[in-house]
């Protein structure tokens, strides 16, 4: 079976051609990752084991695992940090980076600490949905990102500034939940109570989501990037 390759082409050039399907290797995927491509997956990864071990601490009830699915937080944000700093060092561009790294981000910095609050206590139907609009901001900021990336660098090709906050400023409300943790200020304890509204509860704690995901969307809040 034969595939379609395109040639350049301008003015007076033929059309596309078919050519023979050149034999792929195994793993040519994990082949064309880089050093930071590899780093931004330990993101991922963090992001992931975190939402596992809230999981395993909702099951378990053992207040470790939690105190886990905290800790592996900062390693993610350690790891977003460093793969773009590691790219610039080897001066190693992959087609897949930015968007392997949207995609970790989306994961450690908007699915996990939603499910945290989840995990602290912000189970009331209210709740569930403010956090679903926190993870639907910060996967829309992260996408409007990439698309205006380009128009928004300066000659060297650097951005010079976030249309509103960047995702892994959600680790401050990751933050205030592991405080509530330690001085034992969740579920029933949790701050300001519980409202009930209509057929559904609220904690008007988790209102701080909702404010976290307005700012990661916002249009006229630009924020320099460092």
């Amino acid at each position: 079976m034969a595939t379609i390759t395109h040639e350049p082409q301008g003015e007076g050039e033929s059309k596309p051609t078919a050519s023979p399907r050149a034999p792929k290797a195994h793993f040519s995927l994990v082949r064309d990752f880089t050093l930071a491509d590899f780093i931004t997956l330990g993101n991922a990864a963090s992001g992931t084991g975190s939402v596992l071990a809230v999981m395993h601490h909702l099951v378990s009830r053992d207040p470790l695992p939690l105190w886990i699915a905290f800790a592996l937080l900062p390693i993610a944000l350690v790891l977003d940090y460093l793969d773009g700093r590691v790219a610039r060092w080897r001066r190693q561009s992959s087609p897949l980076g930015a968007h392997l790294d949207s995609l970790s981000d989306s994961i450690s910095f908007g699915v996990a600490p939603a499910a945290l609050a989840f995990a602290v206590g912000m189970r009331g139907g209210w709740d569930a949905l403010v956090l679903i609009y926190f993870v639907a901001c910060g996967v829309s900021r992260l996408a409007r990102y990439n698309a205006t990336s380009a128009a928004m660098s300066d000659e060297t090709g650097k951005v010079r500034y976030f249309e509103g906050t960047p995702i892994p400023s959600s680790l401050l409300l990751v933050a205030v939940l592991a405080l509530l943790t330690f001085f034992g200020r969740t579920l029933d304890a949790m701050p300001f109570g519980v409202w009930s509204l209509g057929p559904f509860d609220l904690h008007p704690l988790v209102l701080m989501y909702a404010l976290s995901g307005s700012a990661m969307v916002s249009k006229t809040l630009r924020i320099p990037k460092i």
